[in-house]
């Protein structure tokens, strides 16, 4: 903000940015993602599944909703496995 010489406010700067191309790249790389012919997932810092594609939910048999936001080691990988 901007402030005159006794602290009130006359005015705001900002910037903006046209973000419309980096939304539609970052929906194409989704569509790819999903649509892969290969299994893909991903899992964040705690371990909890954010990305699960649609031959991932067809290869293990669990829908998107079952897995999101799940963590994956201990909740779908069985203990001979861990």
């Amino acid at each position: 903000t901007r402030r005159n010489e006794h602290g009130k406010v006359i005015g705001v700067v900002g910037i903006g940015q046209d973000i419309t191309g980096r939304i539609a790249q970052e929906r194409e790389y989704s569509k790819l993602i999903d649509n892969a012919n290969a299994p893909i997932f991903g899992v964040d810092i705690q371990g909890k599944v954010n990305i699960w594609n649609q031959c991932a939910m067809r290869l293990v048999g669990y829908s998107i909703d079952e897995v999101m936001g799940k963590n994956l080691v201990e909740e779908f990988i069985t203990s001979e496995y861990k």
